[in-house]
C-alpha cells in the first residue's frame, strides 16, 4: 500500500503537468468573468488591529444617503394637500391659527374657575397662555433648518428630534387624536347643538309628524356638510373657510358672555369654591380644572402644517410671516378667552357645570328670557364654527391618506380618489361618533396623553435640534419647562382616571344622546 501511494507522486509525466496548468488558467478566467458580472459585491470595511471598523466604504455611505433621500420625495410634497400650494401669507396664517385655536373647549373655562377660584384661575389662565404661545414660537422656529429643509408635519419634526422609531412612537398617537379625535368630538357635540337649535326655532313639538331628526340623523347631516366642504383641494384653498370659522368663534363667544353678564341680576350667584369630600378629591379636581385650561389653547398639532403653506426664501423665511400671523391670532384669542372666563364665572359663579359649560348655563338660567333670535344665532354660529374647524383638523388625516396613495402609485391623487378618501374619513368619523358617543367623557384621560404635543415636546425638540450650549439659560429653561409639561400631562391623565373611577362613564355604545339636554 505504501508503494502504491508513492509511485504516482514521483511519476508525474509532462502530459499531466500541462493538463493541470490548463485547468488552472481556465479557473482564473472563469473567476475574472464572475467578478466582472457581480458589481453588487462591496469592499469590506477597513478594520484596525483589534478588528474594530474604522471606516465604511464609500459605496455603502452613498447607498445610505440614497435610502434617506427616498424617504422624502420633494415631488410628492407638491401632490399632498398640506404642501401642494405654498403661496400663503401672514393673513392666511392668522386665519388658520384663529380657526384652530378657538373651539368648544373654551366654553368650559368658566367651569374651571368654580374649582380654582378667582386668583388661581386667572393665574393659571395667564401662565398657560404664555406657555402655549412660547411653544408655538418654538415650533415656528424649528419648521425650517439652516440647510433649507422644511418640516411641514409635526411627526416629521418629532422623528428628526427623537429618532425614527421614538419620534413616531411619541407623536403619532397624540397627533392623530388631536386631528381625527377632535373631528369625532365635533360630530358628537354638534348633535345636541342641532337639536337645541331646532327646539329654539320651532318650539316644543308634540305631534309625531313634527318630531325633529334624531341625534344620529343630525350627526349624518353634519358629516355630509363637512365632507362637501372638504372637497377643497389643499390647505391654502380653505383660508376663507378658516376666516369664517375664526369670526364665528369670536362672535358666539362674545355673545355668550355679553348676554350672561346682561342677565346676571336675575339669579343668586355664589363664588364659593366647589370642593370635594376629601383632600385627595380636591387635588384631583384642581388638576382636572388645570387640564381644562390647557385644553382650551389648542392647535399646536397643525402649526407646522400651516407654516408649510408659505413660501420661504433667504430674504424672507417662512417663520417671519407665520409668527406675524400667529401674534395677530393670539391677540384675538386672548381678547376672546379672558372675558369669556371671567365674565362667565362672574355671571353664574359655581352654578356652571361641566356639561356644556357656560352655554348650558345660559340656556338653563336665561334661555326662557333671551330672545329666540339671539339663542338661535348663537347655536347657528357654533354649528358653522364646527364645520369650519372640522376642515383644518381633518387636513392632516387627508394628507396621510393621500400620502399612502401617492407613495404606492407614484402619481398625484385624481379628484375622484381624493373625494373618495375624504368621504371615507367622514364615514369613519360618523361611525366612531355613533359607536362611542361617550368619547367627550374620556377627554381628560386622552387629552392628557396628547398634552406633551403642546407643553413638552417643543421644548425638548428645540434643545435636541438646535443644540444650544450646555448649562446656558435657554438650555436649562427648555429642559425644565419640558419636564414640567410632562409632569402636568401625567397629572392630568391621573385626574382623568380618577374622574372616571369616581363619576363613572355611561358606556352607551351605539346609543348617542345629545350633549345639551
Amino acid at each position: 500500500m505504501q508503494r502504491s501511494f508513492s509511485i504516482p507522486a514521483m511519476s508525474i509525466s509532462a502530459n499531466s503537468t500541462s493538463t493541470r496548468e490548463l485547468h488552472a488558467s481556465s479557473l482564473m478566467v472563469f473567476l475574472s468573468h464572475l467578478l466582472a458580472m457581480s458589481p453588487q459585491i462591496a469592499p469590506l470595511p477597513a478594520r484596525d488591529h483589534d478588528g474594530v471598523i474604522v471606516s465604511i466604504p464609500e459605496e455603502e455611505e452613498e447607498e445610505e444617503e440614497e435610502e434617506e433621500e427616498t424617504k422624502i420625495n420633494p415631488q410628492q410634497d407638491d401632490w399632498l394637500p398640506i404642501t401642494a400650494s405654498r403661496n400663503g401669507n401672514s393673513y392666511y396664517a392668522a386665519f388658520h391659527t384663529l380657526n384652530s385655536g378657538i373651539g368648544f373647549q373654551a366654553l368650559l373655562l368658566p367651569f374651571s374657575f368654580t374649582i380654582l377660584g378667582w386668583a388661581w384661575g386667572s393665574l393659571c389662565l395667564s401662565l398657560m397662555f404664555i406657555w402655549k404661545i412660547y411653544t408655538h414660537w418654538l415650533l415656528i422656529q424649528l419648521h425650517e433648518s439652516t440647510s433649507g429643509k422644511r418640516c411641514s408635519r409635526y411627526i416629521q419634526l418629532a422623528k428628526i428630534a427623537f429618532g425614527e422609531k421614538a419620534g413616531k412612537l411619541m407623536a403619532l398617537l397624540p397627533v392623530m387624536y388631536l386631528s381625527g379625535g377632535t373631528c369625532v368630538t365635533m360630530v358628537i357635540m354638534v348633535g345636541g347643538t342641532f337639536k337645541f337649535f331646532i327646539q329654539i326655532v320651532s318650539g316644543p313639538t308634540t305631534s309625531h309628524a313634527k318630531q325633529p331628526l334624531t341625534t344620529i340623523e343630525w350627526y349624518l347631516v353634519f358629516v355630509c356638510l363637512a365632507i362637501l366642504i372638504a372637497q377643497m383641494p389643499n390647505l391654502n384653498s380653505i383660508a376663507w373657510i378658516s376666516l369664517m370659522g375664526g369670526i364665528t368663534a369670536i362672535v358666539y363667544c362674545t355673545m355668550i358672555w355679553v348676554v350672561s353678564i346682561d342677565k346676571r341680576g336675575d339669579i343668586d350667584v355664589s363664588y364659593d369654591i366647589v370642593k370635594g369630600k376629601s383632600s385627595v378629591a380636591n387635588a384631583f379636581r384642581a388638576i382636572n380644572a388645570l387640564g381644562l385650561v390647557a385644553f382650551a389653547f389648542r392647535g399646536h398639532n397643525v402649526v407646522l402644517e400651516i407654516q408649510g403653506t408659505m413660501p420661504s426664501t433667504e430674504e424672507c423665511p417662512s417663520r417671519v410671516p407665520m409668527w406675524r400671523g400667529v401674534k395677530q391670532a393670539y391677540l384675538l384669542i386672548s381678547l376672546c378667552f379672558l372675558p369669556l372666563a371671567l365674565g362667565g364665572y362672574w355671571a353664574y359663579g359655581n352654578k356652571i357645570t361641566a356639561d356644556g359649560g357656560i352655554l348650558n348655563a345660559l340656556r338653563k338660567f336665561h334661555g326662557h328670557e333671551t330672545s329666540k333670535a339671539v339663542m338661535g344665532t348663537i347655536c347657528m354660529l357654533i354649528i358653522i364654527n364646527y364645520l369650519c374647524s372640522f376642515q383644518i383638523y381633518a387636513m392632516p388625516v387627508f394628507d396621510n391618506l393621500e400620502f399612502a396613495y401617492t407613495s404606492r402609485k407614484n402619481k398625484p391623487c385624481p379628484w375622484w380618489v381624493r373625494s373618495g378618501l375624504r368621504a371615507l374619513f367622514g364615514c369613519l368619523a360618523l361611525f366612531i361618533a355613533v359607536a362611542i358617543p361617550f368619547l367627550p367623557s374620556l377627554a381628560g384621560l386622552i387629552g392628557g396623553i396628547a398634552l406633551p404635543v403642546s407643553l413638552a415636546y417643543p421644548c425638548f425638540m428645540w434643545n435636541l435640534i438646535e443644540k444650544p450650549r450646555r448649562a446656558t439659560v435657554i438650555w436649562y429653561f427648555n429642559w425644565l419647562l419640558g419636564g414640567l409639561g410632562m409632569v402636568v400631562s401625567i397629572l392630568v391623565v391621573a385626574g382623568g382616571i380618577w374622574g372616571i373611577v369616581v363619576n363613572g362613564v355611561d358606556l352607551r355604545f351605539f346609543r348617542p344622546l345629545p350633549i345639551l339636554q
